[in-house]
This record gives structure tokens, C-alpha cells and sequence, in this order.
């Protein structure tokens, strides 16, 4: 009887995952990837702001938060389809894709152009790292992480009128 119900609940919870990540992707929640062209470009924007010299001045800052930004905006849909093979831990969709994104933006602020692999390569290394990192530390400390859904209101209300 507890097995049986453990294993509704289980499927309970992965539909649930399934049906938010089938929703995030068909309500255009995420931008569609970059073409080569353009994230080549950003690219060569974030590499030209790395080798420059902050003193002489010749960085445009704006240009730089925008590149880092569109690559970030354009990858998500990798975050999502790698937190699926994350959806049998228990964790929220919501907290890995955020976790994931982390992720991505470590990976697209190291990633070299010059090494010969793809950004897209590089940066799914990076977030399933980072998931994984996350959940290990959640094993060693789990009173230091609260699911984004359990967190209470600005208002001070509790969450899910507990």
C-alpha cells in the first residue's frame, strides 16, 4: 500500500514537471536560440570586453550587460531541457531552472571561443554542475534552502495560507 502510493505520488510529481516545462516551451516563456551569426557576435563583444583595458576606457558597459544578456535570454530553453533529467530528485522545476540559470551565466561569463567548442556545450556542462552542486549541498545543509514556492510574501504573509 505505501509503495503503491509512493509511486502515484511520484508520477503525480513528474506529470506536474513535465506539464510546466511543455507549458514554459509553448507559451514562448523562452526566446528562441540565437542564430550562429548573432551569437557569434555577442560573443566577440564579451571576448573584446575581457581582453580590453579598463583604464584606457574603450568599453562600452551598456554593449557588454546587452550581449551578456541576449546570450543569457536565448539559452534558457537549454536550461529547461537539462533540468528534465532532474525532474525524479523532488525538486521544484522552478528552483532548478533558477539554479540552472546560474548555471548559464557562469558559463557564458568563462566560456573561451578559442578552445573550439560550442557554446551550447560548454554552458550545459555548466548548469548540470551547478544543479549538482546544488543538490549536494542541499544533502550536507538542508535547512539552508527553501524552495521558492515555501519562501513568505514581502508582506510577511505565510506562504500558501499556512
Amino acid at each position: 500500500m505505501l509503495s503503491e502510493l509512493f509511486l502515484v505520488g511520484l508520477a503525480f510529481s513528474i506529470l506536474k514537471g513535465v506539464t510546466l516545462l511543455v507549458s514554459y516551451i509553448n507559451n514562448n516563456a523562452f526566446p528562441q536560440p540565437l542564430k550562429e551569426k548573432d551569437e557569434a557576435h555577442y560573443l566577440g563583444i564579451l571576448g573584446a570586453a575581457k581582453n580590453a583595458d579598463p583604464e584606457k576606457g574603450n568599453i562600452n558597459l551598456s554593449q557588454v550587460e546587452f550581449a551578456r544578456n541576449m546570450l543569457v535570454e536565448h539559452n534558457l530553453r537549454l536550461v529547461a531541457h537539462l533540468v528534465k533529467k532532474f525532474e525524479g530528485t523532488g525538486e521544484d522545476s522552478d528552483d532548478l531552472i533558477s539554479i540552472g540559470t546560474i548555471g548559464l551565466i557562469k558559463g557564458i561569463n568563462t566560456f573561451n571561443p578559442g578552445k573550439g567548442t560550442k557554446l551550447a556545450t560548454y554552458a550545459a556542462r555548466c548548469i548540470e554542475n551547478e544543479i549538482l552542486l546544488a543538490e549536494e549541498a542541499r544533502k550536507y545543509y538542508p535547512r539552508l534552502f527553501v524552495s521558492m514556492t515555501g519562501m513568505p510574501s514581502i508582506c510577511g504573509e505565510s506562504p500558501q495560507g499556512a
